[in-house]
């Protein structure tokens, strides 16, 4: 059932984030309105000294010294104890905004976590990332110091105005109307719909940025053995130059604006001078008002400096609008649709009736087919194994028995029971996965290992080792099983990576085995203990294995050749060697490629 409940936007959404810690950020706004009122005791120290002195301003041996250093003290302690309360409002954001933020994380991951592969298969990379980095941290600089300097801000303005209006009326209107002219320009330029446009677009240049960065990163190697420069990876040279031609012209954009925004801000004078010289010039002899007019041509400019740290927060707070809004995209994706009568089976054959799916780019709008009407049962106890061309389908095949992406048509069973309707969780329990490209975590070996199986005992991770065949090398690296492998540690070969993913696939010990071409990285010396490894792997499992090395699953109970997304044959080694078919011609293209060697010049190479 599709949720209708209308879902918060823009400030209304980072106050709900924000309302996670209501208590903490309430006592955090009392302390900052508090502590912006102690802030203009200072000011009016000053009102009282420049009174006493216009008092005596015939005879300054008269000023009353003990009331000057009176007021001196007063200023002083004000201002202490608006910076002692200020500090303490802030400890409670901070407080808060890390809490927060970690529970934001906490969260993004779990739900990430939960998202078919489909999302992150048709996602940037570096979109992501920043989102679970920069757009996250951001939120911190709301909540932590944007919320209680708003409040600062306010009070200062509310009070500040107060004590105007109290001593002249129009003079108080002569600073509120610049007041007022100011934070118009300022919305207009900060919330107007071109600024919201261009922040948009401001966001997508960062996460495009990001998204080559990583792609540019990764393929450093080949740039450098090619001898070019960033000019050569293109994607990346236009992401960076489209971002340069998009500040410089939102820059052009708002610089009329701007301008007109500073000068008004720091032109308080200009709008008080005029009319407080009018009233004098009616009164010259009124020392009330001319003490007034003191005071407002000191006070103004001070009026200005809550504006200007408003600005910074209005176009703070825009840019972490806009990263939440980028953060809540992620949170409105539908995580995999758990079962409403969660079932659990009872056998562990693998079955694929009528499955056909698609792989889908909403974004781009693209649909590419993969799979067509495949059916067939891998058995239980039995070696089923995936063949084809590139780009046949086997591991779409592969990656649909775990609900990694769900079947536009048909169903997978394992047992009697719909993979839909398995709980997650359970599903991910039963179903192992030993990939080509294996990834380990910058952690120790013995964490890398213990991932299969999170409560196991040391001995039990050596135990998976030794079946393994990776106990050996791992002894005798610095640090042995605790030695990290990674950018802070040392780095394994193609070939003992896939032993140590070997190693935590035994230890999880799932009934349905994938294996996707678990030798590829083994050199012939290591082969043999990749097999012995497998060997104890696949005891009494269901295993689905994807082969490209067609030597690998000669004994394998089950064949199926894949052609195009469809099932061409289905047979055992020898029954699909004795008869024509796309089986037939890769073997023996396979047991050709045997026969090639380089030579140059037709001279063979020895």
């Amino acid at each position: 059932m599709k949720n209708t409940v209308k879902k918060k936007r823009g400030l209304s959404r980072l106050l709900e984030i924000a309302g996670e810690k209501k208590k903490m950020l309430f006592i955090s706004a009392i302390l900052s309105a508090i502590s912006a009122i102690f802030m203009l005791v200072p000011f009016v120290s000053v009102y009282k000294v420049l009174g006493e002195l216009l008092r005596n301003a015939d005879s300054i041996s008269a000023v009353n010294k003990n009331l000057m250093v009176q007021w001196g003290w007063i200023a002083f302690v004000g201002l202490l104890g608006g910076l002692m309360l200020m500090y303490c409002s802030l400890m409670f954001s901070h407080i808060a905004a890390f809490r927060i933020l970690y529970g934001l994380r906490m969260k993004l991951a779990r739900h990430i976590g939960k998202l078919s592969l489909g999302y992150l298969n048709g996602t940037s990379i570096g979109a992501v990332k920043k989102t679970l980095e920069q757009n996250v941290e951001r939120i911190e600089l709301f909540v932590a110091h944007t919320i209680p300097d708003i409040v600062n801000v306010a009070a200062t303005v509310v009070v500040m105005f107060a004590i105007f209006f109290s001593l002249n009326g129009w003079m108080a209107l002569t600073c509120l109307f610049a007041f007022a002219l100011s934070v118009a320009t300022q919305i207009s330029m900060m919330f107007g719909e071109k600024a919201q446009q261009n922040m948009k677009l401001y966001y997508d240049s960062l996460e495009k940025i990001n998204g080559s960065a990583v792609q540019y990163v990764r393929g450093m190697p080949v740039v450098k053995i090619f001898g070019q420069t960033v000019h050569s990876f293109k994607r990346f040279y236009k992401d960076l130059k489209d971002y340069r031609d998009f500040v410089v012209a939102c820059c052009d954009k708002f610089e009329n604006g701007m301008v007109f925004f500073v000068v008004v801000l720091n032109s308080f004078l200009t709008f008080i001078l005029p009319v407080g010289l009018l009233f004098l010039s009616k009164e010259p002899q009124n020392m009330a008002f001319a003490l007034v007019y003191l005071f407002f041509i000191v006070m103004a400019p001070g009026a200005s400096s809550p504006l200007f740290k408003l600005t910074f927060l209005a176009s703070g707070t825009r840019e972490i609008i806009e990263g939440v809004e980028r953060m809540d995209k992620i949170f409105n994706e539908p995580p995999v649709c758990e079962a409403a009568n969660p079932k659990m089976p009872e056998s562990y054959d693998v079955t694929f009736k009528n499955v056909s799916f698609a792989y889908e780019n909403k974004e781009e709008a693209t649909r590419i087919k993969a799979l067509t009407d495949v059916s067939f049962t891998a058995k239980a106890r039995e070696i089923t194994a995936l063949v084809g061309p590139s780009g046949s389908g086997k591991s779409t095949v592969a990656n649909l028995i775990p609900r990694f992406w769900d079947v536009s048509q048909g169903e997978i069973k394992i047992g009697e029971v719909n993979i839909k309707d398995i709980p997650t969780e359970r599903l991910m329990n039963t179903v192992s996965f030993v990939f080509q490209d294996t990834f380990l975590f910058y952690d120790s070996l013995y964490e890398n290992i213990r991932i299969g199986k999170p409560d196991a005992t040391r001995e039990e991770v050596y135990a998976v080792a030794k079946a393994a065949q990776c106990h050996d090398f791992i002894e005798s690296l610095p640090n042995g099983y605790d030695t990290f492998i990674g950018e802070r540690g040392v780095f394994l070969s193609g070939g003992e990576e896939q032993r140590v993913s070997v190693a935590r696939a035994i230890l999880k010990n799932s009934p349905i085995l994938v294996l996707d071409e678990a030798t590829a990285f083994a050199d012939p010396e290591n082969e043999f203990k990749m097999q012995l490894a497998l060997k104890e792997l696949i005891k009494d499992k269901t295993v689905i294995v994807i082969a490209h090395r067609l030597s690998s699953i000669k004994n394998a109970n089950k064949i199926i050749v894949l052609n195009n997304g469809k099932i061409e044959q289905i047979g055992t080694h020898d029954e699909l060697t004795s008869k024509r078919g796309l089986y037939k011609r890769m073997w023996n293209a396979y047991t050709k490629a045997f026969d090639w060697t380089l030579n140059i010049e037709g001279r063979e190479c020895a």
